[in-house]
């Protein structure tokens, strides 16, 4: 069996929280569902600038190799210039 992450989904809800939009993904890997879920409430501490009427987190399993093929294309090479 593959090992698993789990990364926090905030998503913005209209009324009702009949139709939801994901609008952030933390940064943060847990390496369990517990732990991905005890982080939910800060992280809707710290992310409430959201213009939606409700927002929910959850935790969402992710494969660690798609977390590290996206960690190595974000790093730019030493030698670029970004502007």
């Amino acid at each position: 069996m593959e090992p698993v992450y789990y990364v926090i989904a905030i998503l913005g809800c209209s009324d009702g929280s009949a139709q939801c939009t994901p609008v952030a993904t933390m940064p943060t890997h847990y390496s369990s569902h517990e732990a991905c879920s005890a982080g939910t409430q800060q992280a809707l501490l710290t992310n409430n600038e959201f213009d939606f009427p409700t927002l929910v987190a959850e935790c969402r399993a992710t494969d660690p190799r798609t977390i590290a093929a996206k960690d190595s294309s974000d790093k730019a090479p030493a030698n670029s210039l970004r502007g």
